[in-house]
């Protein structure tokens, strides 16, 4: 905040003061708007309900991207289907991770939350989270019992009295997936997912290692839970129904 002071004896110097305060007056209010609405506009570009697009990953310089097909597709609602990464798919470096693909995954879920994330290379590499659920982790009568939120790259649920499926079977049918855009078209398609739509993700599993000596690893399993039991997935394809 701003403090006028006034110094030197009350003749003369109290008038001129007075005159500045009223010729500032006027114009405060106004400079503050001004801030004030700068900043809620920055807070909503930031927001989950901006439409802003977030960075793609750049590939290092001189750095091949891996080939974007991966032939399974999953039935709606039904668990995601894995295969093994092909050998000759070598791992290939952007500018703030080399990733290794670990497996092919295709997903068909529905959308139980999404969070974004804007700063620090976890963010740079993987914008956005999606929990996802399928087979029962999919139905109304399930998700209305539950309460789900994600935060800190984790996902949580909870329920009052009696869970409205086996806890082993909300584990074992959702899960938070950690996403990598791999093109302009994915990074806007996942953009604009929203809750409770329906979801087509197909990509591969990878692991991240970091230029500082870091790694974040995906799950390659879905009956996994705890830290580590999240997929980090390189998006090839992301497709949406309401």
């Amino acid at each position: 905040s701003a403090k006028v002071a006034a110094a030197g004896s009350p003749c003369g110097r109290e008038v001129e003061a007075s005159r500045f305060s009223a010729a500032i007056a006027p114009v405060m209010p106004r400079a503050w708007t001004g801030l004030v609405l700068a900043l809620v506009v920055v807070g909503w570009w930031y927001s989950d309900l901006s439409p802003r697009v977030p960075a793609l990953p750049a590939p290092a310089a001189g750095q091949p991207l891996p080939p974007c097909r991966v032939p399974i597709g999953a039935a709606p609602g039904q668990a995601p289907l894995q295969i093994d990464a092909p050998r000759g798919l070598s791992p290939f470096r952007l500018d703030v991770a080399a990733l290794t693909p670990l497996a092919g995954i295709s997903i068909d879920a529905r959308v139980l939350s999404r969070q974004d994330y804007r700063f620090g290379a976890d963010a740079e590499l993987s914008p956005t989270d999606l929990a996802l659920g399928w087979q029962d982790m999919s139905r109304d009568s399930v998700l209305e019992r539950l309460s789900i939120t994600q935060s800190g790259r984790w996902y949580h649920y909870r329920w009052q009295e009696d869970p409205p499926l086996d806890p082993k079977t909300i584990a074992t049918q959702s899960a938070n997936m950690h996403l990598i855009p791999s093109d302009p078209l994915v990074a806007r398609a996942l953009a604009r997912v929203q809750v409770s739509e329906r979801v087509r993700i197909v990509g591969w599993l990878v692991e991240a290692r970091y230029t500082d000596g870091g790694t974040w690893r995906s799950s390659t399993t879905r009956g996994d839970t705890g830290s580590g039991a999240c997929e980090l997935i390189y998006v090839c394809s992301l497709t949406t129904t309401p």
